[in-house]
This record gives C-alpha cells, structure tokens and sequence, in this order.
C-alpha cells in the first residue's frame, strides 16, 4: 500500500488511508472519535511501520476504523490523530483483517517532482 503527499507528513497520512482501503472503502467510515497515537524511531521507514502497526493495534483493540488521518513528524518523532467509528460489519463490510505492517517494500523517499511516497505491504 501506498501513500503520497507533497511532504512526509501528509504521506504517512495517506499511507493511513490506504491501511483503511485494504479493509473497505474509506468514504464509509465516519470521523465520529478521535484516537491520538505517538511513536518514535531511528528513520522514516521504522517509523511508517511503527505509525501503520500503531493504527492496526487501534483498529483490532478498539473495534473501530478510521477514515481520517492528521500527521506531524518531527526529528523521526511521529505525532498522530485518528479519526473513525466503531465497526458495523453491514455498512462497512470488511474485505480482510490486517495483521500488520510489514518491512517489505518498506520505503520513504522523496520523488523526483517533489512529493513523497511512504509504503510497504501489509499483512492480512
């Protein structure tokens, strides 16, 4: 799964998004709470799989999804909220449950336009 943003931020937000778009469609799933998460590490990719691994412990711990994301990285220091609903089977219908997030493909890297790309593959 991919995520892209014009910085790393909004790419780690987008990555979120993408975490939800393995599992239904984003649209479906309300802003109705918000959860805060934080995390640190050693380089941008540890802390993509530490950010997306975070969410996934959230969404299994909590029975929610979330469809709305708001990032700020600073010094490999990850402040994030998520914003969703608890899971209604019927309107969401989920396609699969995400274990994690995996070190494969695991990458963020400024594009050459300018953008960034945080990804990696999940497992389900």
């Amino acid at each position: 799964m991919r995520g892209l943003g014009a910085t790393p931020d909004q790419a780690f937000e987008q990555a979120g998004i993408a975490l939800t778009a393995v599992i239904t469609d984003p649209a479906r799933v309300s802003p109705r709470e918000m959860v805060a998460l934080s995390c640190a590490a050693p380089n941008l990719e540890l802390l993509l799989a530490d950010w997306l691994n975070g969410l996934i412990f959230e969404m299994a711990t909590r029975h929610m999804l979330f469809g709305k994301f708001d990032v700020s990285i600073r010094e490999n220091r990850l402040e994030g909220k998520a914003w969703g609903e608890p899971l209604d089977a019927a309107r969401h219908r989920p396609a699969v449950e995400i274990k994690g997030a995996t070190y494969t493909e695991l990458k963020v890297a400024q594009r050459e336009d300018g953008s960034w790309l945080a990804q990696c593959v999940v497992d389900v």
